[in-house]
């Protein structure tokens, strides 16, 4: 049991034994003793005053010295100004970081067949275009998400939908059409999704055309929207598709492959997967099918230009289209299609949606029509709505091309880790292999930990340069660390030290080492929290925390050359647990640590 859950018990029990009342031991108030004050844990006893009926130094005193009597972890404790502060004993801490340095799991809880089945849905492209910075951020966030469960021994299925059907791809598909010249990516050697999604810029560039060709002749702007010849053809295009036209199937297959082939380069560049893939086009049907049930069943209705309607105002919402008058579907037709055909696959306990705060609205109704179409799990789905991502120079839109390329990016993360290392001399002595992946493992740590240290629910702004700053909150600072650490234990095998909890744990150890434990054994707590609260941020920051409390032990204590035995191979165990939680902690992100640097 942890301390912070032994003191809670007995402060329960004490305040029943000498005070005369029962109360919820989880209602105690256990926090860790600010810096500035002598103690490990602080427990705030204003709320037992009423009961107590004295003052408030004195009701600490008298649960001070209960504890102390009653709790063998129990040191010493202080009072000020009413708070109650707590020091745990050496033999605790040290217990708790033999605990630490044995499990090779710690922080972890395995899961079992019996444990809940929860699937993250994340990614989910469009195959109009490259991924891109908004993408790489949805990326992490799922594929972190999904570690974080199941390192909260839950059952995680990783999903992705793809976004293959629909008027984004016939735009790419008419372009191709008109101004392709037959190009194809093996003889252009421009990666599939790149030149599908140059495709679909083109078309934004004659579209806009034709709308001012067609202003300028005395059409509106919407009349112009609608009748450019672009925007006619492609829907023409879309109507053919769904009718199984030959010809049209075949060149959306054909460059849909295209895109799934660059989506895949990319994918494995970030170190992302998937344990599933969904496709719209085979999803599609399913939602159009319910749609019509529900129809049928009157719980939507259809208009006069036969497009069909839900009438959600009776939820605080309003009417929401889900099929076209021409008959064709909308993504909401598709999500209804695609959750009915996961329930299907999986007995899921929970569906988590990773997608962008935009979409808050979308999940909302979704939810609502999936209830409303009989299926009990509608209720229970959970929309992980995060944050836009930008870069310094502003938002970024795909039509007109400015979009910040997911594969330049990282390439461009891979050459200023280069020019970083080289000019501080970090990789001096390395083979070209050698520095080659770590600057890979270097710039995607800097970019996976500066967007995952951020809270997800919050818009950011990514600064490639500022992200792989040696120094400060980032990747490569945390990285370093653990290289260091590594680098401290190599020498210590080379003398024959193998780390190993043999050295006399009733030895007195600094107060730098002790913080350093405290923080040890706030991990298992921490990955739980960050599970829970969907965040990926509290496992990042406290891997920071973690590692500037290793670097000023670091600084200030002698490891190797420390004369006392005792004392040096307890360092050497630290110094390895901490190494330990480093590489895990970086794990959940999907963030590799490399040996040496």
């Amino acid at each position: 049991m942890l301390i912070e859950q032994i003191i809670k018990e007995k402060i329960a029990q004490a305040v029943h034994q000498l005070y005369g009342q029962e109360i919820d031991a989880e209602k105690v108030q256990v926090e860790n003793t600010r810096k500035d004050v002598e103690g490990d844990l602080t427990v705030v006893v204003f709320p037992f005053l009423r009961i107590s009926r004295k003052s408030p130094e004195q009701t600490a005193n008298e649960l001070g010295q209960y504890l102390q009597e009653q709790v063998d972890e129990v040191a010493s404790y202080s009072v000020i100004k009413g708070f109650l502060n707590v020091t745990i004993s050496t033999s605790y801490w040290i217990n708790q970081l033999a605990q630490a340095f044995s499990d090779s799991n710690y922080g972890f809880t395995e899961a079992t067949d019996d444990s809940p089945l929860v699937m993250v849905e994340y990614s989910s492209p469009n195959t109009n275009k490259p991924l891109h910075l908004g993408h790489i951020r949805n990326n992490l966030l799922g594929f972190s998400l999904g570690e974080l469960l199941k390192a909260n021994g839950k059952r995680v299925v990783k999903t992705n939908i793809v976004n293959d059907r629909g008027i984004h791809i016939c735009k790419s598909m008419y372009a191709w059409q008109q101004w392709g010249e037959g190009k194809t990516p093996e003889n252009t050697g421009i990666k599939g999704d790149h030149l599908v999604g140059d495709f679909y810029v083109l078309f934004d560039k004659h579209y806009k055309q034709e709308i001012e060709e067609l202003v300028a002749k005395g059409a509106s702007k919407e009349e112009a929207e609608q009748q450019a010849p672009s925007i006619i053809a492609a829907r023409e295009l879309l109507r053919k598709w769904e009718a199984k036209d030959p010809e049209t199937v075949e060149l959306w297959q054909m460059m849909n492959q295209w895109v799934y082939a660059g989506f895949d380069v990319t994918y494995k560049e970030l170190g992302v997967d998937f344990d599933k893939i969904y496709y719209e086009s085979d999803t599609y049907l399913v939602g159009k099918d319910e749609v019509l049930r529900g129809l049928q069943e009157g719980i939507f209705t259809r208009r006069d230009d036969q497009s069909v309607w839900a009438d959600l105002s009776a939820d605080g919402l309003d009417q929401k289209l889900l099929l076209r008058s021409d008959g064709t579907s909308v993504y909401m037709t598709q999500d209804i299609g695609t959750a009915k055909l996961r329930f299907n696959d999986y007995q899921i306990d929970r569906m988590v949606y990773v997608v962008g705060n935009e979409q808050d609205y979308h999940f909302k109704v979704l939810s609502i029509l999936l209830d409303k179409l009989g299926f009990s799990w509608g209720k229970d789905l959970h929309h992980f709505s995060y944050g836009m991502v930008e870069l310094p120079h502003g938002k970024m839109k795909s039509r007109e091309g400015t979009v910040v390329d997911a594969d330049d990016l990282m390439a461009g993360m891979v050459e200023v880790a280069r020019k970083t290392s080289e000019e501080l001399g970090k990789l001096d002595g390395y083979t070209e292999q050698e520095a080659l992946e770590t600057y890979k493992t270097i710039a995607l740590g800097a970019l996976k930990y500066f967007i995952l240290k951020v809270d997800p629910r919050k818009n950011m702004m990514f600064n490639p340069e500022e992200s792989i700053d040696f120094n400060g909150n980032t990747g490569p600072f945390i990285q370093y660390t653990y290289a260091r650490i590594r680098s401290v234990i190599r020498k210590a095998e080379e003398k024959g030290i193998v780390p190993a909890i043999d050295f006399d744990q009733s030895l007195r150890i600094s107060e730098k080492e002790n913080e350093l434990i405290k923080t040890i054994s706030l991990y298992p707590a921490t990955v739980q929290e960050a599970a829970d609260s969907y965040s990926p941020a509290v496992v990042a920051n406290y891997v920071y925390n973690l590692v500037k409390e290793y670097n000023q032990f670091y600084h200030d204590h002698s490891i190797l050359n420390e004369e006392d035995e005792n004392i040096r191979r307890f360092r050497l165990v630290l110094s390895t647990t901490v190494a330990q939680i480093v590489k895990s902690g970086m794990g959940l992100m999907g963030i590799r640590v490399p040996e040496r640097m």
